[in-house]
């Protein structure tokens, strides 16, 4: 199996260089915003996001694979937008953790974890701008208010139980792919790559992002190694994903309305998550959303084939197989 390592390793040295580049941009003297930055700082991730930006800017730079300050900068809007919106998502969620530790909201309270949040966001555009590179700037600034808009989307249809398919392929690009398709572009960007190649790296982006997303989706239904049952979390959130999506497009009407019944009461009752889970194994709903997230990830590997060879290609096609592959 693919591994994050595998994918980080022909710009190791650049990420180690660029952590050190987002720590002296993010940091505070003292008191509650330092304690607090600290920890959403050594809690980021995989940080796939950075790693895209870099892996973009590297295969198409034609210095050999190097690039400079403005491929750090780039990197660094693109993940801290990210790590703001994981905050602000913990918060509507009332999720008490996040990678395995207490969520920002749950240890400093859901009023503070909304102000940093906010510091951080206008932090980043801050530095952003007074770094004078206003054509990275401008090219992912817009996706602040595309996730905006995605998480409303999102909100709405799950009161409503009526997310078809077309609204969720609408939210996972808004929420998910657009800022992994900006990743991608604004790394070809950051070198000075022709419009044609940045065009080509949004759409390979943003194909990686849906796929991402839909396997985030499966995996909910998954059982887990841990556990031996799957989370569900989406059901108790009322949210309807495209596992879902798949058994509701193939049932009557009558079937339908069960499920949507059941959905209804996820939130706090084990037997109408146990009922629905039941009937995405019966109608095959995780092997059809399979076959989507494959069908993304091939359009993915069709813009890296227009490149030539190289390790930096390599690693964006291992990303390709690490996102069909990952367990969480």
């Amino acid at each position: 199996m693919v591994t994050i390592n595998a994918i980080r390793k022909p710009i190791e040295t650049e990420l180690e260089e660029f952590d050190a580049f987002v720590r002296r941009n993010f940091s505070a003297d003292e008191g509650l915003v330092a304690e607090m930055l600290e920890y959403v700082l050594s809690s980021r991730g995989k940080g796939i996001r950075p790693i895209v930006v870099m892996l973009s800017a590297a295969m198409n730079s034609d210095r050999d694979g190097r690039f400079g300050k403005r491929s750090y900068l780039a990197a660094m809007l693109v993940e801290m937008i990210h790590v703001a919106s994981l905050i602000h998502d913990d918060v509507i969620d009332e999720s008490d953790m996040r990678r395995g530790r207490a969520s920002v909201n749950a240890r400093w309270q859901s009023s503070n974890a909304v102000v940093i949040g906010d510091y951080i966001l206008a932090r980043n555009m801050d530095i952003g701008l007074s770094s004078g590179q206003y054509d990275i700037v401008s090219h992912v600034i817009k996706s602040i208010a595309t996730l905006c808009e995605g998480e409303l989307i999102q909100n709405d249809h799950a009161t409503k139980l009526d997310t078809s398919r077309d609204t969720y392929f609408d939210i996972i690009h808004k929420k998910t792919a657009s800022l992994l398709g900006v990743s991608a572009s604004v790394g070809a960007l950051s070198v000075g790559a022709a419009h044609d190649r940045i065009a080509a790296m949004r759409k390979f982006g943003e194909a990686v992002g849906m796929a991402f997303q839909i396997r985030d989706d499966i995996l909910d239904y998954t059982c887990s190694a841990a556990t031996g049952k799957p989370s569900n979390n989406d059901l108790r959130e009322r949210k309807i994903t495209l596992p879902l999506i798949e058994v509701l497009e193939r049932v009557g009407e009558g079937r339908r309305r069960e499920i949507i019944d059941a959905l209804g009461r996820c939130s706090h009752d084990e037997a109408s998550i146990e009922f629905i889970t039941r009937a995405v194994g019966e109608y095959d709903g995780i092997a059809l959303a399979q076959q989507t997230m494959k069908s993304y990830l091939q359009m993915a590997l069709a813009v890296l084939y227009e490149y030539p060879d190289s390790p930096y290609r390599e690693a964006l096609m291992n990303l390709c197989a690490y996102v069909a592959e990952r367990e969480r």
